[in-house]
């Protein structure tokens, strides 16, 4: 088969229901390269601060729903729905969900 599908409804979620929701789909999608992940945070959430120094992934942030500041190390970078980020692997960076509604991200990372 040339192809995979998978639903967030298919893998656990990392992060508690009170806080939001965090699915990784990479495995479910049987991906060799690309890791892909759906996040949802709660008004006054956050995700994890870090970087991908180490693994050498750079990541892009797509805002499917709602809105967030992404910190980095020397600035805040506020983005709505329909904005992305690209973020270089060694960029500190952290997610705060600063609005008044639950925010759904789309995350993308690669190589892996």
């Amino acid at each position: 088969m040339g192809y995979d599908t998978a639903s967030k409804a298919d893998v656990e979620s990392v992060v508690p229901d009170e806080f939001g929701g965090m699915w990784f789909l990479k495995d479910a999608l049987e991906t060799d390269h690309l890791g892909l992940t759906v996040l949802e945070l709660e008004p006054g959430g956050k995700g994890k601060e870090h970087d991908e120094a180490e693994t050498g992934q750079e990541e892009v942030y797509y805002v499917v729903a709602g809105s967030v500041d992404v910190e980095l190390e020397n600035e805040t970078v506020a983005l709505e729905s329909g904005d992305a980020i690209r973020l270089d692997p060694e960029e500190t960076r952290q997610i705060h969900n600063t609005g008044d509604e639950r925010a759904t991200l789309v995350l993308a990372g690669a190589p892996l």
